[in-house]
């Protein structure tokens, strides 16, 4: 059975909270100012679609695809990325909040995480080789045998990752931020 399919459509000020998005394929589409609070995303697929100034807090994401799709300035708390369809899973942030999101296991390489708050953030077992980190606030986001090989923290503020527990190896820090890899030895850096 094919899915509806939605191309370079574009949504602007909805609201999907009381009823959720027609289920299908949505190519090239843009949702600006929109709402998809609480609501059912499963099984959709998202293809270079844009996210712009919207809230997808606590949305279910059950097999969605998310496909080279850009999320900028929305709220995305407890969203569980975890769920979704991991067939060429892609995206990047960009001034989003994403407190108590879940990205447990994705193999989500070259994400590019700018100005993001990423506040208890579950990063657990991802592999986020040679992503990005610009500007962000990291504060009890958990990385627990996370694959961070070549990732550029140099901006970001607040993380604690344990060398010895994950992996990385030509990760990028700055000289300001390096306590953040220190923290288990409860050694004092000034």
């Amino acid at each position: 059975m094919n899915k509806p399919l939605f191309e370079t459509q574009s949504y602007q000020n909805q609201s999907f909270q009381n009823h959720d998005l027609e289920p299908g394929e949505y190519d090239s589409c843009t949702f600006t100012s929109c709402i998809f609070l609480n609501a059912d995303l499963s099984g959709i697929t998202f293809y270079e679609c844009s996210f712009v100034d919207c809230d997808l807090s606590m949305a279910t994401l059950k097999g969605t695809a998310f496909r080279d799709v850009k999320f900028k300035n929305c709220k995305l708390l407890g969203l569980r990325f975890d769920d979704c369809n991991t067939f060429s899973l892609s995206f990047d942030f960009e001034g989003c909040i994403l407190h108590f999101a879940s990205f447990f296991r994705l193999k989500i390489p070259r994400t590019v995480f700018k100005n993001c708050k990423l506040e208890d953030v579950e990063f657990a077992e991802a592999d986020l080789s040679n992503a990005v980190f610009s500007h962000c606030d990291l504060s009890r986001a958990i990385f627990d045998r996370t694959l961070l090989e070549g990732a550029d923290f140099r901006t970001a503020v607040h993380f604690s990752i344990d060398p010895e527990q994950n992996f990385i190896q030509k990760a990028k820090f700055s000289a300001h931020n390096i306590a953040g890899l220190l923290e288990r030895y409860k050694i004092v850096v000034e």
